[in-house]
C-alpha cells in the first residue's frame, strides 16, 4: 500500500490496485465518480494542490478532484486510455508522457495544462 496526499486530501492504493480516497471530498477525498475505474490496477498516483491522477496498469488515466486544477480530463480523455508511461505535475495541471514520448497535459491552462503552443513539439521522443 502506497499513499500520496495534496492540500485537503489524501488516495492510497492497495497491493492489488484498489484506491482509496478520504478527505475535503471537492479536493480529490471523494473519488465516487470515477470508483469503478479504481477497482483495480492503480499503479501510482499523483496529486496537483486539488486533484489527482491514477496511472493504471494498461497505461490508462484516471482522474477526479477539483477539476480546473486537474481533476477533469474530458478535454484530452481520448488520449489516456492507453500507453501513458509516466504523470507528472505541478501545484494546478499534470502532464503524462506516453510509450512513444508525446506528452498530453491537462489542469490549469495558465500553469502547463495547455501544451498547445508547444503541441507540435511534444508528440514524440520526450522522456520521463
Amino acid at each position: 500500500t502506497s499513499i500520496t496526499g495534496n492540500e485537503r486530501a489524501f488516495a492510497a492504493w492497495k497491493d492489488a490496485g484498489e484506491v482509496v480516497t478520504w478527505g475535503d471530498p471537492e479536493e480529490g477525498g471523494d473519488s465516487s465518480c470515477v470508483a469503478d475505474s479504481l477497482i483495480a490496477g492503480v499503479t501510482s498516483i499523483k496529486g496537483t494542490g486539488s486533484a489527482f491522477a491514477a496511472l493504471k496498469n494498461a497505461g490508462e488515466v484516471v482522474t477526479w478532484g477539483r477539476p480546473e486544477v486537474g481533476g477533469d480530463s474530458s478535454g484530452v480523455a481520448d488520449r489516456l486510455v492507453a500507453d501513458v508511461t509516466s504523470i507528472t505535475w505541478n501545484a494546478t495541471a499534470f502532464a503524462a508522457v506516453k510509450g512513444a514520448g508525446e506528452v498530453v497535459t491537462w489542469g490549469d491552462p495558465e500553469a502547463g495544462g495547455d501544451s498547445s503552443g508547444v503541441a507540435d513539439r511534444l508528440v514524440a521522443d520526450v522522456t520521463s
